[in-house]
This record gives C-alpha cells, structure tokens and sequence, in this order.
C-alpha cells in the first residue's frame, strides 16, 4: 500500500471517525451542518466524497461499514473499520486520493531542536525562562 495512501487515511481518519460518531450511518446523506464542529464537518465532507465516488452497490456496502461503525461502542474498533474502508476506497482510485488531499489541511513538518544541559524545545511557547537563581519581574 503506497505512502500516500497511507498519509491520507491518517490524516481523514480520526475526522471520519468523529462524524460517524456525531451522525451515525446518516453522515452519508445528511446536509452539511454550520454548527457542527469542524473535525465532524471535516469528517462528513470526506465520506460524502467517497460516497460520490462509489456506484449503486458501492454505496450500500459503504453505508453498512458506516452503519455498523456508528453502532459499534468501540471507538478503536471503529476507527480501524473506517480507515480500512478508506484504504479501500482510495487504492483504486487516482481522483478520489486527488480530491480527498484537496479537502484535507495541508500538513507541516515542524523540527525543534534542543541542546545542551538544561536547554528546552517547543513548537509553540509565550516565555521560558530557565536558569538558577531566576526571578520574574514583577507587575
């Protein structure tokens, strides 16, 4: 199974798996909700893709794995049945991979670097302040 494959049913996952859980096997069909958060929007946006790339057949095997997904009290269970149905989906079909990486966020590599004693490394930080014998000015 190819690397890009891969990158995009991790990424699609977990807002698949959130959508499911917020609408059941209705996500399929439901229309979009501006008050729904956007990991479930996110997530129903993609199965509904799927679901446009699938023929009559396609799509009632789609809307069981979903059904079944939505009924299922494990959330690990369900997340591996709807990362499977996108492998699935996506290995056979060029354009769906091509449409589902415009849909998703783009991604970033972030590399923070830490060295020497007592240093730190953060992506995102307001103030460090590290050393012995240290005091914050006051306000």
């Amino acid at each position: 199974m190819g690397a890009e494959i891969m990158q995009l049913v991790g990424q699609a996952g977990p807002a698949v798996t959130a959508a499911v859980g917020a609408y059941g096997a209705a996500v399929l069909t439901r229309a979009q909700d501006a008050a729904a958060d956007s990991t479930v929007s996110l997530g129903q946006r993609i199965l509904q893709l799927v679901w446009r790339h699938r023929d009559e057949a396609g799509q009632a095997e789609l809307e069981r794995v979903v059904g079944e997904a939505a009924d299922e009290q494990d959330d690990a269970y369900s997340t591996a049945v709807l990362s499977r149905l996108l492998r699935h989906a996506l290995q056979d079909d060029p354009v769906l991979r091509k449409e589902l990486a415009a849909v998703l966020p783009a991604t970033s590599t972030v590399t923070v670097t830490a060295s020497g004693e007592r240093s730190i490394a953060a992506q995102h930080i307001g103030t460090a302040i590290t050393g012995d014998g240290h005091t914050s000015p006051q306000s």
